[in-house]
């Protein structure tokens, strides 16, 4: 299978124009970008996809050694990028897809000349010297709760991460995401994102990135924004007043301001 149709991969936009692609985070599918990607589409090249296992990707490509690290979803972005030949683009990952895009980044530089990085924690579990947001055994229980019912762990964290209870129907939406994706996936997918430590990959890159965080996010908390931000060597911290992890459903004309205010700068 084409690596087009085993992503569902969605071209739209201006031809020609300078290429963005639009990454998805855990538990999610493209269309979680639905209030985001079209602000874009007059002045760029939009491309979006969707994680083996999400949305219409084809489940069948999943495989538990390559994604069994961030690595493989990277490379998977890379085999994107090049099928499309739109290289050098502007990638815009969400939530653990801002490292899937740092990754891919690293792994063949010349195919990413942005980053804008939604949410993005390096490392969830907190350390010395270093706040994830988690403690190990918070991660542990996680991740045995999901095991052992994956879908009312879903129905219970999504509206959580969505983070705005005042907009229940954001939440009623992020828990069907959750459900509709392959169970045994998205199991290994989350102890893959949440066990993950890509703090010392930082330091090694080099693509101008735009880190965007909310104001207050119980997955990513803004120290995390801000450690991402100080250890990348070029880049920029914008805080939304917005609350949650899911700003492109939850504050997406905040988001668009952000994301066009660095990429026309």
């Amino acid at each position: 299978m084409d690596v087009m149709t085993r992503h569902n991969v969605r071209v739209s936009g201006r031809p020609g124009g300078p290429p963005m692609v639009f990454a998805h985070g855990f538990g999610c599918d493209q269309g979680m970008w639905r209030y985001v990607a079209p602000a874009f589409e007059e002045t760029h090249r939009v491309v979006l996809f969707d994680h083996v296992g999400a949305g219409g990707s084809d489940a069948s490509a999943f495989d538990p050694a390559r994604h069994g690290r961030l690595d493989g979803y990277a490379a998977d972005v890379v085999e994107i990028i090049d099928a499309l030949a739109l290289g050098p683009v502007t990638f815009v990952g969400h939530s653990v897809s801002a490292m899937v895009g740092v990754l891919a980044g690293l792994q063949r530089p010349e195919l990413i000349d942005r980053l804008v990085l939604i949410g993005p924690s390096p490392r969830y579990i907190d350390d010395d010297g270093y706040r994830g947001g988690f403690s190990q055994e918070e991660i542990d229980e996680l991740l045995e709760t999901m095991d052992d019912n994956y879908l009312g762990w879903s129905a219970h964290i999504a509206p959580v991460i969505m983070g705005v209870p005042d907009r229940p129907e954001l939440g009623e939406e992020l828990t069907s995401s959750f459900c509709r994706m392959d169970p045994v996936i998205a199991r290994q997918f989350a102890k893959t994102t949440f066990l993950s430590d890509n703090r010392d990959d930082l330091a090694r890159v080099a693509t101008p990135a735009l880190v965007v965080q909310c104001r207050d996010d119980v997955i990513a908390p803004v120290e995390v924004g801000t450690y991402v931000h100080e250890n990348l060597t070029d880049s920029e911290l914008v805080i939304l007043d917005a609350i949650g992890h899911c700003p492109n459903l939850s504050a997406p004309d905040q988001l668009i301001t952000a994301m066009k205010s660095y990429l026309t700068a």
